[in-house]
């Protein structure tokens, strides 16, 4: 009986026929969902918090040289100890714990106390997640104020083409606004590869909102009638932005958002493709002053950014969402008296108007983290009483 020899070449070239087929066959399935190409989703998978928006297309929002500015320094502080999960800690530990790449107090305009960690610096541009939801709502805001929109108005009068014959054709701008609209996308999903496939992971990773709305319209419950935070609700906004501007959200921001609070630098907001639109319930990257001056904006009585109309609109808790805090117009209320800028990975912009001050924390923390968000907003109301 002969026996088989091994061929190493052969077996080198059946390999790479079945990794072909393999890689094909992956290439298909994202192209029939809206994906990235298999090894570009893979990345984006498995890449920390703060890489991400280098793996995705983006648009730019323009800082100027003629309007930028520098926030001031004030009398520095130096916190010492905070209450992090019911223990007294050092903050270097919280940070530490918390996996902090920026933290910026400020008090009555003026910075008192400024870290980066892990290599960042003033000038490196870091990804805030859902803080876009805060800064999709200040332009909703802006277009409110100029007349040309209603928070009455329905979604599908302005972008007939997302009529479904549903009760999703009821859906409002105000709705939209309090995560009231009742969309059914949730925000849950399970982290690494088994969330891939779920609806919100296909909106964040995916390379056309258009087509992910119109195929993800079905609603789990009435408009107005219930109250839970969907992402998909503020990418409905920001459809809105771009349809009434005729420009890109990011253009419209950068004009006028971005130079009117002072930014010192550019920023990227992630689009779902090339030229595309942006993901406005997401993907915002910034440096960490330009992030805290937006956060300036919602302490002064008369600012170019924020009219005090809508002012009074964010800072008034409409409804109540995860950990019992208030929820109004895309910002959390952690206690009645403060508004907070939330994104996942640990992403916080308090600002706590009776005591004129503004923290900034941005971090890379992993999907599943736990309680912190709780412990994190308790520890920024510490620090803003001077409780440490």
């Amino acid at each position: 009986m002969s026996k088989l020899k091994f061929s190493p070449i052969k077996f080198l070239r059946n390999t790479a026929l079945v990794l072909i087929v393999i890689y094909v066959a992956l290439f298909a399935l994202t192209k029939a969902i809206h994906y990235p190409e298999p090894i570009a989703t893979i990345k984006l998978g498995l890449a920390p918090a703060s890489k991400t928006p280098d793996l995705m297309p983006s648009h730019t929002f323009s800082a100027s040289a003629a309007t930028m500015k520098k926030i001031p320094n004030g009398t520095p502080e130096n916190p010492q100890t905070v209450t992090w999960y019911n223990k007294k800690v050092s903050i270097q530990d919280f940070f530490k714990a918390s996996n902090t790449n920026a933290f910026i107090i400020i008090r009555d305009g003026k910075i008192t106390y400024e870290k980066y960690f892990n290599g960042k610096t003033e000038s490196s541009r870091l990804p805030s997640y859902s803080v876009a939801k805060t800064m999709t709502s200040i332009m909703i805001g802006q277009l409110i104020e100029q007349g040309r929109l209603l928070e009455s108005d329905k979604f599908v009068d302005l972008l007939p083409e997302f009529k479904a014959g549903t009760d999703f054709d009821k859906i409002t701008i105000r709705q939209l606004l309090d995560m009231q609209a009742g969309v059914g996308v949730s925000d849950n999903y399970p982290t690494g590869p088994a969330g891939w496939g779920v609806a919100i992971a296909q909106m964040y990773g995916g390379t056309d909102v258009n087509w992910f709305l119109k195929n993800n319209r079905k609603m789990a419950a009435v408009p107005g009638k219930e109250s839970e935070y969907r992402s998909v609700e503020t990418q409905m906004l920001g459809m809105v932005i771009k349809k009434i501007t005729g420009e890109r959200v990011s253009d419209y921001f950068s004009r006028e958002v971005w130079q009117k609070v002072g930014a010192e630098f550019d920023g990227t907001w992630n689009v779902d493709h090339v030229n595309g639109t942006e993901k406005t319930f997401c993907c915002f990257n910034a440096a960490a002053r330009d992030y805290a001056k937006v956060g300036l904006e919602l302490l002064k009585p008369k600012s170019e950014v924020v009219s005090p109309h809508w002012l009074k609109r964010l800072s008034t808790p409409v409804v109540t969402l995860d950990r019992n805090w208030g929820y109004s117009a895309q910002i959390w209320h952690p206690t009645p008296d403060v508004m907070m800028f939330l994104g996942l990975h640990g992403q916080y912009i308090y600002v706590d108007p009776a005591r004129q001050t503004v923290i900034l924390k941005s971090s890379d923390e992993p999907t599943n983290n736990g309680d912190n968000e709780l412990w994190t907003a308790k520890v920024l109301r510490e620090i803003s009483l001077k409780q440490y």
